[in-house]
């Protein structure tokens, strides 16, 4: 049994940004074309921009020596307003296409990382809140956005602009050019000790927020019960703890992050001052003309702009590069796995559960069930009753195959489970669960949910076996009546039977009711129970239950504590043993 383990693939978490780079790279990939059209966009864009300070030195060239040549002088404002409108117009076109290919590389993120969380293991539920994860699938993802419709255009214009500068530099005054080798080394170094000061903060930034939104979900979720114990000063000074701390990071982060830019800019006006001097220089000593000394200050411009302009959206691009880590952290991570190879494909059951000692633990440091072995016999009623962290609701759990066993084994008509196609398997089930889940939309569909094909009458059936019709139909629209988001139009016990009535419309051989009635009052439990057992004829059922006079008719009552079976049998017979369950029964009258 052992070898099954660890099916499936191990993802590798992100470590650094060339990961990130990377990872962003396979979904640019995919819109190979579009960043084509793009690059040829802010190719034309960029080279009429960059005409221009060729063209207004040629302007001012025309003006030297207290000569004004008018015809050149209109002549080069015409061409020039004529560039920079060309060069406008192609940005604007440039800048609607990012824009839609920002959106498609983000769509298909968002789905896959959605996807991702359907197939994740329950575990990842279990030690992360669901604010943190919403975080991730929205407001990490918009980040995203933002940056590659805005930051990446501006990026790649600025190197296109550094280059083009450049070059025409070298083609007017190549001594000048040196000046650039002081200052363009300063501006590197320190832009790389910036980067390795803030990535850790903004890192941090986006944890926090997480942690803030889990907080706030957590905190919306219970406001009953936080106004019922009369505790929102406490719950609104934990909110500013959260608060604060995101607070704190964030300043931190867009304060060190600030600091780039105008640290960059002032390396910039050093070198822009150094060419003024020394070009003045050359000036003088007639090696360059005012025509060629005009453009190459404006040129000068135009190669230190963008570098500032980078600087400047260093910000963002941190930011960008933590939200994304972050998302592609949960698109790693380790999904259930996969079936085995040539898995078995199920229709229909008899229902014959074995459980062959089996062991699991939720981690490996520690072992909740020890050695557990017990058969389900196909058609009967299996109460599993214990105190509270006894593992009843574990066994359930490795039931459906929402966790896997460390060792032992689970047979279902006589078929190892993970021989199972784990799909098939956990659709023999119909399960109603304390903690009740119902969606936005109608009576109608929220019944139907596991058979979307089922008739009216089919539905109404059972409503009608869950005690819940009478109610249905004093509704507004009665099956029609939309339901708010979790049911929150309706009180909890009708949550319950709705709940109930959906499990009981499923063709499944095995059924699971972890505390299915605990909503209910005491008549309607009995009214339920009543309606069950004639529904339930020959299907293997699993009842958790803490009310013990509920589960008097179980025909196999298991009796767990601390992992393991402490005593097993009908209700006479473990009545009569006066041990464990003979406490337990007899507590609950105390």
């Amino acid at each position: 049994m052992n070898n099954r383990r660890g099916i499936g693939r191990t993802f590798n978490k992100p470590k650094n940004r060339k990961y990130v780079i990377k990872r962003l790279a396979d979904y640019m990939k995919k819109f190979v074309g579009w960043f084509i059209i793009a690059f040829a966009l802010m190719l034309v864009a960029n080279t009429f921009s960059l005409l221009g300070p060729n063209i207004l030195g040629k302007a001012i060239g025309s003006m030297e020596n207290g000569n004004v040549n008018f015809p050149n002088v209109f002549k080069y404002a015409i061409m020039l307003i004529g560039f920079y409108v060309g060069s406008s117009v192609f940005s604007f076109l440039l800048s609607i296409l990012m824009i839609s290919v920002s959106k498609k590389i983000v769509y298909v993120l968002r789905k896959d990382a959605f996807e991702k969380l359907i197939y994740l293991k329950v575990n990842y539920f279990d030690t992360n809140s669901t604010g943190d994860i919403i975080s991730k699938i929205s407001y990490d993802i918009d980040t995203l956005n933002t940056s590659l419709s805005s930051d990446l255009i501006h990026i790649c214009t600025s190197a296109i602009t550094i280059i083009g500068s450049l070059i025409m530099m070298l083609s007017i005054a190549p001594i000048l050019v040196l000046v650039f080798l002081i200052t363009i080394p300063i501006s590197l170094l320190f832009t790389r000790f910036m980067l390795k000061r803030t990535h850790s903060l903004f890192k941090q930034r986006s944890k926090t927020l997480g942690e803030l939104n889990g907080s706030v979900e957590e905190m919306i979720t219970g406001c009953k019960t936080i106004k019922a114990y009369g505790m929102e000063e406490r719950i609104y000074e934990e909110f500013n703890q959260y608060n604060d701390t995101a607070v704190t990071t964030g300043y931190k982060a867009e304060y060190y992050g600030s600091i780039t830019g105008p640290g960059v800019n002032f390396v910039n006006n050093l070198s822009m001052t150094l060419i003024c001097v020394f070009g003045s220089i050359l000036y003088i000593l007639e090696f360059l003309n005012l025509e060629k000394l005009s453009s190459f200050v404006l040129y000068s411009r135009r190669f230190s702009g963008p570098i500032n302009e980078i600087a400047n959206i260093f910000v963002d691009i941190q930011s960008a590069f933590a939200a994304a880590e972050r998302v592609f952290n949960l698109i790693d991570e380790e999904q259930e796995a996969k079936d085995v190879e040539n898995a078995i494909a199920l229709e229909e059951v008899d229902g014959n559960i074995k459980f062959r000692h089996v062991k699991f633990g939720y981690n490996n440091h520690k072992t909740i069930i020890k050695n557990l072995t017990f058969e389900a016999e196909a058609g009967k009623v299996i109460a599993i009753v214990g105190p509270t962290g006894a593992g009843k609701t574990t066994i359930i759990n490795l039931l459906m195959r929402f966790y896997d066993i460390k060792d032992g084994n689970i047979l279902l008509d006589d078929t190892c489970i993970y021989d199972i196609k784990r799909k098939d398997l956990r659709l023999q089930y119909a399960m109603v669960l304390q903690d009740t889940w119902l969606f936005q939309g109608t009576v109608k569909e929220n019944i139907a949910y596991g058979k979307p094909d089922a008739t009216d009458e089919e539905i109404i059936a059972a409503a009608k076996a869950a005690h819940i019709h009478s109610f249905i139909m004093r509704l507004p629209e009665q099956y029609d009546t939309i339901l708010l988001e979790d049911g929150i139009n309706i009180s909890k016990g009708q949550k319950q039977l709705l709940t109930i009535a959906r499990a009981m419309l499923l063709k499944s051989n095995l059924l699971i009711l972890d505390e299915a009635t605990s909503n209910v009052d005491t008549k309607t439990e009995v009214e339920i129970q009543s309606a069950m057992k004639e529904l339930m004829k020959d299907k293997t059922c699993f009842i958790i239950a803490h009310r013990l006079s509920t589960i008097q008719n179980a025909d196999l009552i298991l009796v767990v504590n601390n992992g393991n079976i402490v005593e097993k049998g009908n209700h006479e017979e473990l009545i009569n043993k006066k041990g464990f369950y003979h406490e337990l029964y007899n507590s609950q009258f105390l």
